[in-house]
């Protein structure tokens, strides 16, 4: 772990032999060790202690001081810090047993590896795999580059594995075990799910700023608006809007300038050549391909633009316009004739049959609703590439977290590359556990709607939203700039066709190069499955050139902080 990232981790507790720790680590807790690297100012590092006993909250949260005796003393670890607002995870040690929480959603992760002395685990798996002496996971990467949704216990390197959201890594002398913690709400009445819905999203955001320090935000669609007022509440924002040069009016632009308040400074972004996709970059090393590795060159540039405490709208497309999956609820619920007119409204918009909608519906098939307009699979990925998936369960609620769980993971490499290249606090806010038991305590066919833009999300925050917002019913896109990245671009994409991914054997490059020459005529592309390629093989060559963190052997008698 280096170039500031923040970090934290531990082992089993009871070692009687060396230990080791991450170079740089500050040692917190000799028995059971636990450290943390880099910088742990403000209220990221939440500390608590009783007698014989031990906790710590990382990541951004409010843990105050009765909170966190609650939680020492509570028999049920995870109802205890259930509804916190922020994005964090939990280490709490009690007679000779270390419990580590992973967050819900998967916005703070957590994995674990074996060594000769015991267990070890960490937020960053790179930094285990130099210890464990493994690399990059074939079998991970063919997971991903077919859908993006890989498993919930596996991380991007072989031998380290993943916390999954929602549940706990339990160490004593013996050994380790996971189990979950966390499980959906009940669904309950709507309005009920409208005020818990305000009150979280008020709370992750207020978690972030409440400090009163000046945070930038995404000001385009409604995700990031809604972001934007709240934040206004606690103290100055920048609002950022992108746009292609040369453009003035319409889209994001026209939505931005109508948006009015005391503490906000609008801030436009142009868009110009040097920013289009696929932009030649050396990307420093991540848990995972990030997200944003084919847009660096706008990504960085924009966050260069904000400040160093930036608020983004991601998640809240999946949390606020899934896929259709709620037919198979409203199926099961005996509600055909809703199911028959959703899945033709959802089928007209995309121009697409209904027939098969019903038909997965009528099934309980919720995955193959989950896919619903995905596209098939990818000609250039080899039939021996892997695709493990983790089964979902047949309802709604099951796959809006798993889009969002999905999403989370993809982002919080994108928050490791903006700390790491640009010096950046990326937030998240629509991650957090607390927003997502919001939304899953309404009923799926309940927060959607075939006629209503995301009206679980305006009927939360309507009142604070300007009427022209309240009515969008579309977002911008900026999908053309791609084919003229890849125009741009096409030598250095044809570039990539024959590195490590073909090495491994996961893609066929011949398709790949023709895929490429397809999209820079302008041709459909299935864009999420070539930008998956792409940044796996940006990322595989960022972990070969970065050197690997180093650990340091400690000695028993070095343990005490």
């Amino acid at each position: 772990m280096s170039n500031g990232m923040r970090g934290t981790g531990g082992g089993q507790p009871g070692g009687t032999g060396s230990a080791v720790v991450p170079q740089g680590a500050r040692v917190r807790w000799s028995d059971p060790l636990w450290w943390t690297v880099g910088n742990w100012a403000g209220r990221l590092l939440c500390l608590g202690a009783g007698q014989s006993a031990r906790i710590a909250v990382f990541g951004v949260s409010e843990a105050g001081a009765a909170d966190l005796a609650r939680a020492l003393a509570a028999p049920d670890l995870g109802a205890a810090v259930r509804g916190w607002p922020g994005a964090f995870g939990v280490v709490r040690a009690v007679d000779g047993r270390v419990e580590v929480l992973a967050d819900a959603v998967g916005t703070v992760p957590v994995y674990w590896t074996r060594t000769a002395t015991g267990v070890v685990w960490s937020t960053h798996a790179r930094a285990l795999a130099a210890l464990a002496g493994d690399g990059p996971d074939p079998a991970w990467l063919g997971a991903y580059l077919r859908d993006q949704r890989v498993p919930a216990a596996r991380s991007a390197f072989a031998h380290v594995h993943r916390v999954p959201p929602g549940h706990r890594l339990v160490l004593t002398e013996r050994g380790a075990g996971v189990s979950p913690w966390w499980s959906a709400p009940a669904p309950g009445p709507y309005m009920g799910a409208v005020a818990r819905l305000r009150t979280a999203l008020t709370g992750a955001v207020r978690v972030r700023t409440g400090a009163g320090g000046p945070v930038s935000t995404d000001l385009a669609g409604m995700d990031s608006t809604t972001l934007t007022v709240l934040a206004e509440r606690y103290g100055p924002v920048t609002g950022i809007t992108a746009h292609p040069r040369g453009v003035t009016a319409g889209g994001d632009l026209d939505f931005a300038r109508t948006l009015t308040l005391p503490q906000l400074t609008r801030r436009t972004f142009e868009l110009t050549d040097r920013h289009l996709p696929f932009a030649e970059a050396e990307l420093p090393a991540t848990g995972q391909p990030p997200l944003s590795a084919h847009l660096w060159a706008m990504f960085s540039a924009q966050l260069a633009a904000g400040l160093p405490v930036h608020l983004t709208g991601d998640g809240g497309d999946h949390l606020f316009q899934p896929a259709p999956t709620h037919l198979a609820d409203l199926v099961a619920h005996g509600r055909f004739l809703r199911a028959a007119r959703d899945a033709g409204q959802w089928a007209r918009l995309r121009r697409i049959s209904p027939v098969p909608l019903l038909r997965d519906a009528f099934a309980r098939d919720v995955a193959a609703l989950a896919a619903s307009g995905a596209g098939a699979t990818a000609p250039w990925l080899t039939p021996g590439t892997a695709c493990h998936r983790d089964p979902v369960d047949r309802n709604a609620a099951a796959a809006l977290t798993d889009s969002l769980r999905a999403a989370a993971r993809r982002a919080q490499a994108d928050t490791e590359l903006a700390a790491s290249a640009a010096g950046v606090e990326l937030h998240n806010p629509y991650h957090d556990a607390a927003v997502l038991d919001a939304v899953l305590a309404a009923r799926s066919w309940e927060r959607v709607s075939s006629t209503r833009y995301k009206p679980l999300l305006v009927d939360a925050f309507g009142d604070l939203l300007p009427a022209r917002h309240r009515a969008r019913t579309t977002k911008g896109t900026f999908e053309t700039s791609f084919h003229t990245g890849v125009r741009a671009r096409l030598p250095h994409l044809l570039d990539h066709c024959d590195g490590q991914l073909a090495a491994l054997g996961l893609i066929r490059p011949e398709r790949l190069r023709a895929a490429l020459h397809r999209a820079a005529l302008g041709a459909r592309t299935p864009w999420r499955a070539l930008l998956a390629v792409y940044g796996a093989e940006i990322w595989l060559r960022a972990v070969g050139n970065a050197p690997a963190p180093t650990w340091t052997v400690l000695t028993p008698a070095r343990r005490t902080p």
